[in-house]
This record gives C-alpha cells, structure tokens and sequence, in this order.
C-alpha cells in the first residue's frame, strides 16, 4: 500500500478527519512492519486507532529503514527492534496488535517467539492458549537473574527470600527455571521508544523518593533519569539495546558501536502522539489546542508542571472556545472538546488521598497519607511522566491492591531485615519490580512511571496490562485510592487520555 506523508489535517467534520487521517487517496499505510521489508519510514505517518489517528513525525526523514539496524532481522529468531516497537503501536506494541498478527500468521511471526513471546518454552509453541498473556494482555516474559545482579553482571545480596506460590506457566518452577535455577520470569508490557529527549531528561540531581545522588551514565558520567525500563535494570539506552538484543531478539553477536549510534539516533528522533479524533472534529492542534507530536519535537523536555507550563495546558484554549470556532463544530463536539479541557483540570486539581504507596509516602516520603492529584507523580510538562527520577508502587502488582490473576506467576517476599514501609515482613506480589534490581526488600512492587503519550495506539495499560481500556486505567485509581470521581470527572480523564 502507499503511504503518504500527511501535510496538514484541516478542521472538518468526523468522516473527513479519518480520511485524511489515512492519507491524501484514502491509502492507509500499511499498520504492521516485518523485520527487513526495507519499507521506507515518511517524516510524517498516520494510523488510525478507535479514537482517532495516531502521528509519527520523524525529524530528519524520511528514513530508508533498508540495512537499518532498528529494522533488520539480526538474530536467530527473525526478530528485529521493530518487531515489539511499531509505528502504528505508539512505537510499544498493543495486544490488538498481537493478535492481528496471530490470526495473520497463523502464530509463525517472530513475535511469538518461545523466548518470551510464549507464557514459557516449555509450552507448545503451536497452540494460541501458549501465548495467552501476549494475546490478552500484551505482556512478554521478562527473566531476571537470582541473586539479584547489577547492569555490570556484578551480584548484588538481597535482602529478601522469594518463594514461588504459584507458577500457572511453568517458567517459575520446571527444570532450568525459577529462583533455584537462578532466575525469576515475570510478565510486563513493552514500553514505547519515542519521545525519547523526555524519557532521558534529568529534572532533579538526586533522587527525591530515595534521597540518594542519582547513579551516574558509565558512558559520559552524567545524571541517568532512571525512565527508561520498568524495573531500571539499564540506566542508558546502550544499555537497554545490549539487554533487549541479547535476551529478546537473541542476537548471536553484540551490537557493534555503530549500530548502536544508529539505533540511539533514530530513536532521539522519533516523535509519536496522538494528533486528531472524529470526537473532537478534527485535529488536536486547531481552535488554540497544541495537540499532537509536532508540539513535543519543538518543546524542550524535563519542566515540571508544577512551577512552570501546567501539564496537559496543551488543551487549555477547548475551555473558551470562540462563538465562531462552536459554529464550526457539532454541539457534541464541542462538549467533547470542553471535556478534554476539564479532564486536563481534574488531572492537576482534583486532590486525593495517596496512602501506602512506596517512593511517595516512603522513603524519604510526604507524610501517609499524603492529599495531592495525579500531577503529583504524572508531573512533566507534555509528557506526564515523572521528573523526578525514581521507582513507584502504585499496588499494580502487589496484595492486596493487585488485581486478582491466576494466569500469572506468584511470589511470596520475605524481608530478611527491615519489614517493608506498607506491606510488612511477607508481601505477596506477581512482580517484585524494582526490587529484582536493587536487591531491596522496600522497593517491591515500584515500577517506573511511563509517559502519557500514544495511549489511544498501545492498550492494555499499567506494566501488566490490568488496564484493558483507559476507563480501566480511571477505575484502577478510583478502587486503589478511593477517590469518589464522580462520574462525569472519570469521562472527562478518560476524554483527556484518548488525546494524548
């Protein structure tokens, strides 16, 4: 198929903002990229999503991905980078994705490798219930060493035991598997790699949830943000390339320092959010919005919201839009765009209990509880993830805030020391996050906030995808918190999210 390069995407009716969302000749580019297929990326591609059309700009494009290290199969397994990293995804990988993919195929793509694309190798690779937490979830296995070691394959002494509760898929528990063979296998979503200068932007020289110096980049020695991986086992991102290439991809050689520059260049130069919606009628950069990626690649990355641009003010103009610009629009239009504008005050304004969460009311902490609003923690300007560097447990993971999943592995953590701040001596949790790369009991369950962007392009939501839609993400925050949204405040988030 022919894919166009998007110009312009004037303010029109719905019918009109989706067809011009998928090109000039109503062509929509292909939405899945094979490793190798040599396709051409444009400096500008649209994808259409159930709220509107997703916008990739590519500074410096277009790219011939031909020979590209990001788009070249290089192992065994005809994996490549682009495999779990798709443009029409958000640059992540959504599970509707997958499971196009699985019907497509058959279940042959790479994708579906045994190494982590499969609930365990052990499985029978053939059958679609192998590959259930992919299919449903979006979520890939992760297997961390144990004892715990660092990025630099140095052991570092937990101050924890686990123990397997449960092991539904067998990775936990058969031969060559689980904490007595020297490994732990846990469950996780694919985050994006766009938008990559605020992920790595620095906004504090210490970490404020720890009160530690922030560790130092071993390649140029400066601050690291500690933003890019869920549990902040590579602090950079070769790091993150040597980890991903090794394990996922099974590359049989190292990348070399030019592929790895290549790799690091595109994805400093990738920017992705969503850029219109048939709700709103028409683009998110129109009647004063600054919706969409082009807003992120001029901006300069790392502000907190709180002392300078308010996070979300991109839609602040929707709250007084003009006689003239109403007229333009349908009456439910129009409401929606007030209700993106409101969304965007409740996310700062609308306070809240925040209890027993670890890296806000413990370490260092701001009292438990402590009243503030999702801006709290989602605080950078055009982003919404987190300035400040460090780890965070909402409960995603942990009793007695997870949800209930008997299709993912359980581990009992025992404390060898201190009990941990809010769950005590034993803490039952499906995931122990950080604490697989710290070794320590207290950050157990904290996982690294994600950006806010794409979100339309890349359900399921949080790390283990226990969020299916974005109403799903409000109503995880109304349960964990008791929050008392009323019904229209939880609209209006979920208006809000779909057009980031």
């Amino acid at each position: 198929m022919t894919n166009r390069i998007k110009r312009s995407l004037p303010l029109a009716g719905a019918a009109l903002a989706l067809v011009l969302a998928v090109g000039a000749r109503g062509d929509a580019p292909d939405r899945w990229w094979s490793p190798g297929e040599g396709r051409v990326l444009p400096a500008s591609l649209d994808y259409t999503n159930e709220h509107g059309a997703l916008r990739t700009l590519v500074v410096g494009g277009p790219l011939k991905t031909r020979g590209h290290p990001f788009f070249e199969p290089l192992g065994a397994n005809g994996r490549a980078c682009v495999t779990c990293h798709q443009p029409a995804d958000a640059m992540s990988l959504s599970a509707r994705t997958a499971q196009e993919r699985w019907e497509a195929t058959g279940g042959k793509d790479p994708l579906f490798a045994a190494i982590d694309g499969s609930n365990c190798p052990i499985l029978p690779q053939g059958e679609k219930a192998s590959h259930s937490l992919l299919l449903e979830r979006g979520l890939f296995r992760v297997q961390r060493p144990w004892p715990v070691r660092a990025f630099n394959g140095q052991p570092v002494t937990p101050d924890f035991t686990i123990e397997v509760v449960r092991d539904p898929n067998g990775c936990n528990s058969a031969p060559g598997y689980g904490p007595g063979a020297g490994n732990v296998s846990v469950y996780r979503r694919v985050r994006p790699v766009a938008n990559m200068k605020y992920l790595l932007a620095v906004g504090f020289p210490f970490d404020p949830k720890q009160g530690y110096a922030l560790p130092l980049d071993p390649d140029d020695g400066k601050p690291q943000s500690g933003n890019l991986m869920a549990d902040n086992r590579a602090g950079n991102l070769r790091l993150q390339m040597e980890d991903a290439s090794s394990v996922h991809l099974e590359f049989a050689r190292a990348l070399t320092p030019a592929q790895i520059k290549r790799i690091r260049d595109f994805e400093l130069s990738i920017y992705t959010a969503q850029q219109s919606s048939p709700a709103a009628g028409g683009g998110l950069d129109t009647m004063g919005a600054t919706g969409g990626p082009a807003k992120l690649r001029d901006s300069q990355p790392g502000a907190l919201g709180s002392i300078g641009t308010p996070v979300w003010s991109e839609f602040a103009a929707w709250d007084r839009i003009s006689a003239e610009d109403a007229a333009k629009l349908t009456p439910q239009q129009l409401a929606f765009r007030q209700s993106v504008a409101r969304g965007a005050r409740v996310f700062r304004d609308r306070t809240f209990l925040i209890t027993d969460s670890a890296g806000i009311n413990s370490r260092m902490g701001f009292g438990n509880p402590v009243r503030n609003s999702c801006v709290f923690c989602h605080n950078m300007t055009q982003m919404g993830n987190d300035v400040a560097p460090g780890q965070v447990d909402l409960g995603t993971t942990t009793q007695p805030f997870a949800d209930p999943w008997d299709d993912l592995p359980l581990f009992r953590i025992t404390c060898l020391n201190q009990p941990h701040p809010h769950y005590g001596k034993i803490i039952l949790t499906y995931d122990p996050g950080f604490a697989l790369t710290s070794g320590k009991c207290a950050d157990v369950g904290k996982i690294t906030l994600q950006s806010m962007r794409g979100l339309s392009a890349r359900a399921p939501y949080f790390s283990n995808g226990l969020a299916k839609d974005l109403r799903g993400v409000v109503d995880y925050y109304e349960r964990r918190y008791k929050i008392g949204y009323t019904e229209q405040e939880k609209q209006d988030l979920v208006n809000l999210m779909s057009v980031l």
